[in-house]
């Protein structure tokens, strides 16, 4: 494996690390928020956390890069702030990840709110406990399944981005290039020995997550039967 291509899995691994932290962060409030309000706007709010899942990468990407650039409404305000931009930065893929993998973390982290119900907070209470401290020691821990199947699909998605991060980010070695651009730099080289080491390894790491979220989800579903 070449030297570029180590350096591209490394900020690949870097994003995808970097991006499901802050997806868990955001994603816990909103979930939980969805999972809980009678709101009218719910719906609407759905709609749009679920929006990454049908719309095409390019066209999220290309929106992201408009909102992100110097003349657009963000990148203009970082600007007038004397803030580094975001476009065609690590940074930015960070954002445009963020964005483009909200579905697939807040939607596990809802599922798990719902399927907790009101029983165990309404025990907490009657102990005593107040809010943070029944979602800390009651919530959190009840759901941890739904956190571990959130952090793997979260990261796993992050990782075979190439849509979103190519439109933001551009193709920049050392700073921009992920692995599934540099696999289709590869390809257009007609390297593609050099292109199948790398999809292989993402194929292999995407296999090994997802058989780690059905064990432990099997693994869960037994415990509960005995």
């Amino acid at each position: 494996m070449q030297q570029a291509d180590l350096t591209a899995l490394s900020l690949t691994l870097q994003l995808a690390g970097l991006s499901t932290v802050l997806l868990l962060l955001l994603g816990t409030p909103l979930a939980w928020w969805l999972a809980r309000t009678r709101s009218r706007v719910r719906p609407l709010v759905e709609a749009l956390v679920a929006l990454p899942l049908v719309l095409p990468p390019t066209v999220l990407g290309f929106y992201l890069l408009i909102l992100l650039s110097p003349n657009g409404p963000v990148g203009a305000t970082l600007q007038a702030l004397g803030l580094p931009g975001l476009a065609f930065s690590f940074s930015g893929l960070v954002t445009g990840s963020v964005i483009y993998s909200l579905p697939f973390v807040v939607q596990p982290l809802q599922n798990a709110f719902v399927s907790l119900g009101n029983r165990p907070l309404e025990v907490a209470a009657t102990l005593g406990a107040g809010p943070l401290s029944r979602f800390l020691h009651v919530v959190l821990p009840l759901s941890r399944l739904g956190y571990l199947s959130a952090a793997v699909l979260g990261f796993a998605h992050t990782l075979g981005e190439f849509g979103v991060v190519l439109m933001i980010g551009g193709n920049i070695p050392g700073e921009t290039q992920v692995v599934s651009i540099a696999i289709y730099e590869h390809v257009e080289a007609l390297a593609y020995s050099q292109a199948h080491v790398l999809a292989g390894l993402l194929l292999g790491v995407s296999f090994v997550v997802l058989l780690a979220v059905n064990l432990a989800n099997r693994r869960a579903r037994l415990t509960g039967l005995l």
